[in-house]
């Protein structure tokens, strides 16, 4: 399962990537530019072919996103059919093709999701209250406790909790706040609790801690609970006719937290606070994992981590981080609106070569943050 989840989480990133250059490609094919290549990874190349149009494409060692090869792509070239001969609103249209396509890959998985039930994964999510109806709401471990009833009868993290039984009498459980109370009303006495795992029901006896356990531990620095696991929602909001504007305000939820999210992170960095910044962010190994837990959940969840990773895409290339799309981008108006001039090769060089090189070194430190977290 994990090495074929490793394989899907790799088409996955390729296809965003694939879509991210199409726009980039299309773009220049429409802005009279001529692209030379059309790379999936970064060199060094494994395989590569042209085409009979005259493109080369090619296949890359590095799995790290991919390029689209423009004639002259320096600001300064001068060539007909070169990008630095464009125009600069032709310029600008290339540069934010590969936004606007993630960005619109987003927008139709989540309308998609709103159609067939789209995971919950904010408190307050966005709705359309009077076209809103709940589809399915399950309740999973989200972590069992150390030498806890829960760990005793083998109870795993995502297993899904159906019911608890004491003493004859079955208890459904309908959402994770409930769980507190049906375990406390049989304080210290044996229960069987059903669940699923893996399509499967299972019947696991323990005994779960008395109220004295429970609340002696609220005066120490590790309370435990009746059962000891951390429940956690998985529900599903499908709508109708407002499923086009349930995914622009998801949307629009997501773009905000995460701009917050990278305020916070670059905040703690200025501080010096490292390790909480290291904390706000994710890599390819967080993001396998996730991948990997949500298809065990259900499908729409991994659709919609795909989305919210199109999303990110999208937000990151935006940016004005050099090497990046936004980067680029904010360095060519720079020069052309208020330094009057095109940008030398040099210079554009020294920039985004500089940032590509940071670049690569934080997705090292990331993945690094990644593994030490496993």
């Amino acid at each position: 399962m994990t090495i074929i989840t490793l394989i899907l989480a790799l088409i996955m990133f390729v296809g965003l990537v694939v879509i991210h250059e199409l726009g980039h490609f299309f773009a220049a094919r429409k802005g009279g530019v001529e692209v030379e290549e059309f790379g999936l990874g970064f060199p060094p190349k494994a395989w590569g072919k042209k085409l009979s149009s005259g493109l080369l494409f090619t296949i890359n060692w590095l799995p790290l996103g991919g390029f689209v090869r423009l004639k002259g792509e320096h600001d300064s070239a001068r060539s007909k059919g070169s990008f630095g001969a464009a125009s600069l609103s032709v310029k600008v249209k290339i540069m934010l093709a590969g936004v606007a396509v993630n960005l619109t890959a987003a927008y139709f998985l989540m309308t998609f999701l709103a159609l067939v039930g789209m995971p919950k994964i904010i408190d307050d999510q966005f709705t359309v209250k009077n076209d809103t109806k709940i589809i399915r709401n399950d309740i999973f471990i989200g972590a069992v406790e150390e030498g806890s009833p829960a760990q005793r009868a083998n109870m795993l993290e995502r297993d899904r909790i159906i019911s608890i039984e004491s003493n004859g009498a079955k208890t459904w459980v309908a959402n994770a706040s409930e769980l507190p109370q049906i375990t406390k009303m049989a304080a210290g006495k044996e229960v069987s609790i059903a669940v699923v795992r893996a399509g499967k029901e299972l019947s696991l006896k323990t005994t779960l801690r008395t109220e004295e356990e429970v609340l002696d531990s609220k005066s120490t620095n590790k309370p435990v609970g009746y059962l000891g696991v951390s429940p956690a929602e998985y529900t599903l909001l499908r709508s109708t006719w407002s499923a086009p504007v349930v995914a622009a305000g998801v949307i629009k939820q997501l773009t905000t937290q995460t701009f917050v999210g990278l305020g916070k992170a670059v905040w703690n960095i200025a501080r010096g606070h490292g390790k909480q910044a290291s904390e706000q962010v994710a890599g390819p190994v967080s993001i396998f994992i996730l991948l990997k837990d949500s298809s065990a959940i259900g499908p729409q969840l991994t659709i919609m981590i795909i989305a919210i990773i199109s999303l990110t895409l999208a937000i990151m290339n935006i940016l004005p981080i050099p090497a990046l799309d936004g980067g680029r981008l904010f360095v060519t108006l720079l020069y052309h609106k208020i330094l009057k001039k095109p940008l030398s090769q040099e210079m554009e060089e020294k920039i985004h070569g500089t940032g590509f090189l940071v670049l690569l070194a934080l997705m090292a430190v990331i993945t690094l943050v990644d593994i030490r977290r496993l």
